[in-house]
C-alpha cells in the first residue's frame, strides 16, 4: 500500500465503533483511512438482535444510562455528556434509519433489519470520503516523528492520529501490542453469558419462558429480575444476562461455579405467595394442585415445580395441607440449582476488560500515555448489559474518538 498522505487520521477496525469514528473525523475534515483485519464489516452489527439490530436503548439521561454498564459507568457517563442516546437516534434519522421502540425500552431499526443499519453506516462513510481497506490487519503500531506508524501485511502507512476500535479481545494476549506501547491491560473476561446448570429436569422445559423472575447469586450479594427463558442448557434471558454482567469478574475467579437462587414469583414476598396459595384452596378445593398454574407460569413450569415440591400429580388443592403449602412456597421462591460453567450468548460476544481506563481521556478518548491515539468500543474496560447498551457505547466512544483525532490531525 502507498503511504497516506500526511495529517491522515487513520482508524483501526470496521466494526460499529471504527465506523462511527471514521465518519465522524471525515466530517471535521480529516483524510481518513479505515483499516479491517477482516473481509467484512460491521460482522457483529449484522447478527445483533437476530438480525434486526438493537441499535440502542430508550433510556437518554446519562446518569440512568451509565448505570447500564457494570464497567466503565463513571466514565462513559462523561462520554454521553458530550454524545449521547439522544445523537445517536437524531444521526441515524438523518442517514435515513428510523427507530422504534419495543416494551423493554430496545430500540431497533423500523424495518427489523440490521442490513438498514450497515447500509447507513457504510453510505455515511463512503460520501463522507473515508477510504476502507478490508484484510487489512495491524500488527505493528509504532510513534513516528509527531505522528504514527501503522503496519501490517499491507505495508506501512503514516497518520496524524490513529484510532483504535478493534472490539474487545477474549484473551489479553490479543492487546499486547497496545500493551507494548506503555498501556495497562485489564485482563478480559467474558460478559453476557448463559447459565450451565445441568439439571435433567430443567432441560426437560427447553424454551418455556417466565416474567418476572427474580434471580440471585448466592452469596454474591447479586440479583436482577426480569424475563428468563430456560434453554437445553440451563437458563438465559434478560435477568440472567444481566447477572453475568455484572457478577463477571467474581464468577470468572469462582471457575464458573456457583448456585443460582431461583424466584418464580418475581419476588412478590411470602406473604403474597401464601395468600395465593390459600385462594386456590378456597377457589378449586378439588381440583388437582398440578393442574392449576398459578403467577402467570407456564403450565409445564408450574408441573414441573410441583414436583420439585414432591407433590403427587392427583394431589388436589383441599389435600395440601399445611406441610404441602411450605414446600411449594419454598420451590416457587427459592428454588435452588448449582451451576457449572457458562454458554456465550447467541454470537454476541462481550468482554469484561481492555484497555485501563486511568489511561485514557473521557473528554476526547485520547491516550494519557501517548498523544494521537485514541480508543473506541469494547476494546476499552467498558461493558454494558444486554439491551443495546453496548452498541450505545461504541457509538458515542467512535464519535467523540473522531471528532478529536481530527483536530489532532488537521
Amino acid at each position: 500500500m502507498a503511504r497516506a498522505e500526511e495529517r491522515t487520521v487513520v482508524v483501526i477496525g470496521g466494526g460499529a465503533a471504527g465506523h462511527m469514528a471514521a465518519i465522524a473525523a471525515s466530517t471535521q475534515g480529516a483524510r481518513v483511512l479505515l483499516l479491517e483485519g477482516s473481509d467484512k464489516l460491521l460482522a457483529k452489527v449484522r447478527i445483533s438482535g437476530g438480525g434486526r439490530c438493537n441499535v440502542t436503548h430508550a433510556c437518554a439521561e446519562p446518569a440512568r444510562l451509565a448505570r447500564h454498564y457494570p464497567r466503565g459507568g463513571p466514565f462513559v457517563r462523561k462520554v454521553f455528556e458530550a454524545f449521547g442516546q439522544p445523537d445517536t437516534v437524531a444521526w441515524f434519522a438523518a442517514h435515513g434509519v428510523r427507530l422504534h421502540t419495543e416494551a423493554d425500552g430496545r430500540m431497533f431499526p423500523s424495518t427489523n433489519d440490521s442490513r438498514t443499519v450497515i447500509d447507513a453506516l457504510t453510505e455515511a462513510a463512503r460520501r463522507a470520503g473515508v477510504v476502507t481497506r478490508l484484510q487489512h490487519p495491524v500488527r505493528v503500531l509504532e510513534p513516528a516523528g509527531d505522528g504514527w506508524r501503522v503496519t501490517g501485511p499491507f505495508g506501512s502507512v503514516d497518520a496524524s492520529a490513529v484510532v483504535v476500535a478493534t472490539g474487545g479481545s477474549p484473551k489479553a494476549e490479543g492487546l499486547a501490542w497496545l500493551q507494548h506501547l506503555g498501556h495497562c491491560i485489564v485482563p478480559p473476561v467474558p460478559s453476557l453469558f448463559t447459565f450451565n446448570i445441568p439439571d435433567p429436569a430443567l432441560r426437560t422445559l427447553m424454551g418455556v419462558s417466565a416474567d418476572p423472575v427474580r434471580v440471585r447469586l448466592a452469596g454474591l450479594g447479586l440479583e436482577a429480575t426480569g424475563p428468563v427463558l430456560i434453554t437445553h442448557w440451563g437458563l438465559s434471558g434478560p435477568a440472567v444476562l444481566r447477572l453475568s454482567a455484572f457478577g463477571a469478574r467474581v464468577l470468572h475467579e469462582r471457575g464458573y461455579r456457583y448456585t443460582v437462587l431461583v424466584d418464580w414469583t418475581g419476588g412478590v414476598g411470602e406473604a403474597a405467595v401464601v395468600k395465593t396459595l390459600e385462594h386456590a384452596i378456597a377457589d378449586h378445593p378439588r381440583k388437582r394442585v398440578a393442574n392449576t398454574p398459578l403467577f402467570g407460569l407456564a403450565t409445564r413450569l408450574w408441573t414441573s415445580l410441583c414436583l420439585a415440591a414432591e407433590l403427587p400429580e392427583t394431589k388436589p388443592w383441599d389435600e395440601l395441607g399445611r406441610r404441602g403449602r411450605d414446600k411449594l412456597m419454598a420451590v416457587l421462591t427459592n428454588q435452588t440449582f448449582p451451576a457449572q460453567g457458562k454458554t456465550t450468548f447467541k454470537e454476541e460476544f462481550v468482554t469484561a476488560g481492555g484497555i485501563d481506563l486511568a489511561q485514557v481521556d473521557p473528554r476526547t478518548l485520547e491516550s494519557r500515555v501517548v498523544p494521537g491515539l485514541f480508543f473506541a468500543g469494547e476494546v476499552l474496560d467498558i461493558d454494558g448489559i444486554t439491551g443495546g447498551f453496548n452498541f450505545q457505547s461504541a457509538w458515542s466512544t467512535g464519535h467523540v474518538a473522531g471528532v478529536h483525532a481530527a483536530r489532532r490531525a488537521t
